[in-house]
């Protein structure tokens, strides 16, 4: 598992550790029931604090990507299908949002960006 923690970055470094291993657990970079490292293992190898690495791991967990088991760790949880099709209908809608914005600085009908739509949709 591969966490980068970027010291520039605005955002606090726990949602970096969360951010970065819920995409890895999405992408299918780790599998289910996949043993995480230890919360004391990560946080000393990213030298940060023992509480941020947990913090990101009680997200995790909270949110169904992960589950502990007491005394032996933290594991990768079987994927949920629904979960997983939340989380793309949320990337979709921020793409969709990103497209507005760009269809409004080349002043876009609706109608044109529908038409692109369904020309792209034709591919598939």
């Amino acid at each position: 598992m591969n966490i980068f923690i970027d010291n520039k970055s605005g955002a606090p470094i726990y949602d970096q550790i969360y951010s970065q291993i819920k995409s890895q657990i999405i992408s299918g970079d780790l599998k289910e029931n996949e043993m995480l490292p230890s919360i004391r293992g990560l946080a000393k190898d990213l030298r940060i604090s023992f509480i941020t690495t947990k913090r990101a791991y009680d997200e995790l967990e909270k949110e169904g990507f992960i589950y502990t088991i007491q005394a032996k760790g933290c594991f990768v949880a079987p994927k949920n299908v629904e979960l997983l099709r939340e989380e793309n209908l949320k990337k979709i809608e921020e793409h969709i949002e990103q497209i507005i914005k760009l269809s409004a600085s080349c002043n876009l009908s609706k109608e044109d960006i529908i038409e692109m739509i369904k020309f792209n949709l034709e591919d598939l």
